[in-house]
């Protein structure tokens, strides 16, 4: 590593650690005027966002980048709409800094309970998606920390646009533009600096592809926040709605290819899988979705008149596409489904289509998912529509936060004792 890089990231950290002193003690008053400030001026400069946006979009269409990413890297009026909203959104939530449980009072006479406290200085590493630079920055200034944005060097016009927006919105409402630092340089090295700075950083939560969040698994020094993979199931269950499934089937897939929370596996009880695949798989060919079968779909299908059916292989039941192809198993029950799972999903988001209240209740209990739903589509494991305003990211993890991470998982808890003059005896 180069010594002006690391110079640079060392000074950025300095800078971010004396802003999230500042940011601890910021009135929620400030911190929302910040929020609705920078949603005015992302508004006022949609063209420049889009314009600048653009540039980046070309570059990666020169490099040869796949549909997927370019997805991800595109904004639009209605992406820059929906950043705005989600500022608006967290301006709306409780602030949860200085939050104290109720108390407690010992034998001793002490009383004891618990504050919420921000992280500190939080660094996210990120590629492609240019909004998560204002989703990451609103969640960390509304939970009182400071944050080190290093996105990818294939989005560096958006994200540095979009940066000196969030930083006039901090300025306009007195709190210190180093609170949001964006890494300047695309030179990788940057992030070996970040991912070992635990004198600066607290927390890295990491937003990209497997070969990132590998990486960092390997290297990183300072404690993660993450998701590897996002291998999402939804099972049509024996009991379930049948017209319903379609509906939510073909959302979950269909709807966005590119996200973590599509569905990339379907489970078919082999009761209803005659009943429901062909209308079903009907609507998939005819949006251009490879299907990629077992023995027991393509026998179903090929019943029905499908041809175009792809085998699939061991890895495809492991294997996060993030584009049109989907895995189909039909299965015997609800037991075989759960153990699919267990066995071949990431633990971000899984869903059962059912009418049976004892199968759903099962589903929720035995799935050890970040996310796991009745009746409704895993495209909905998402910050925005849980209420949180904005997400960081996803967590597959079980400590320190999980699922969609939005202000408490922002923020940590300290003990507060409050006592009269008592002596431990």
């Amino acid at each position: 590593m180069s010594t002006s890089i690391k110079q640079i990231m060392q000074e950025i950290g300095q800078r971010a650690r004396v802003a999230s002193r500042a940011m601890a003690r910021a009135s929620s008053e400030q911190k929302n005027q910040a929020l609705i400030q920078i949603a005015k001026v992302i508004r006022e400069s949609a063209t420049e966002i889009l314009q600048v946006n653009s540039l980046d979009v070309e570059q990666a269409k020169q490099n040869g980048q796949d549909a997927a990413f370019i997805d991800r890297l595109t904004m639009t009026s209605k992406s820059i709409e929906s950043m705005a909203l989600g500022l608006e959104q967290i301006v709306s939530l409780t602030d949860p800094i200085g939050q104290v449980s109720v108390p407690k009072k010992q034998a001793s006479g002490i009383e004891i309970s618990q504050m919420r406290v921000p992280l500190g200085v939080i660094g996210i590493i990120y590629e492609s998606r240019p909004n998560v630079t204002i989703d990451a920055a609103a969640l960390c200034l509304k939970s009182g920390n400071a944050v080190i944005l290093r996105g990818g060097s294939e989005a560096i016009h958006s994200n540095t646009l979009l940066a000196k927006m969030i930083q006039t919105g901090l300025s306009a409402a007195g709190l210190p533009r180093d609170a949001v630092q964006v890494v300047q340089t695309v030179d990788r090295a940057a992030v070996g600096e970040m991912i070992t700075m635990t004198e600066y950083i607290d927390v890295i939560v990491p937003r990209g592809g497997k070969s990132l969040i590998a990486r960092l698994m390997a290297e990183a020094r300072v404690p993660m926040i993450k998701h590897l993979d996002g291998i999402c199931h939804t099972y049509i269950d024996a009991d379930a709605d049948l017209a319903m499934a379609v509906k939510v089937c073909d959302n979950a897939k269909t709807q966005r290819y590119a996200p973590c929370n599509a569905m990339e596996t379907l489970l078919v009880n082999q009761r209803v899988a005659s009943q429901v695949l062909p209308t079903l798989c009907k609507i998939y060919q005819d949006k251009g979705v490879e299907l990629r079968v077992d023995t027991a779909t393509r026998k179903t299908l090929e019943t029905a008149g499908f041809r175009g059916l792809v085998d699939a292989q061991e890895e495809d039941w492991s294997t996060e596409y993030l584009a049109p192809i989907l895995s189909i198993k039909t299965v015997d029950n609800l037991d075989e489904a759960i153990n699919h799972i267990e066995r071949y999903g990431s633990k971000h988001t899984d869903a059962i289509i059912t009418k049976n209240q004892d199968h759903a209740n099962r589903f929720l209990r035995e799935v050890d998912s970040a996310s796991v739903m009745v009746n409704a589509s895993t495209r909905f494991a998402d910050g925005f529509e849980y209420g949180l305003g904005a997400e960081i990211g996803i967590s597959n993890d079980k400590l320190h936060a999980r699922g969609p991470v939005g202000l408490e998982g922002l923020t940590s808890l300290k003990y507060i004792v409050m006592g009269h003059g008592e002596i431990r005896t």
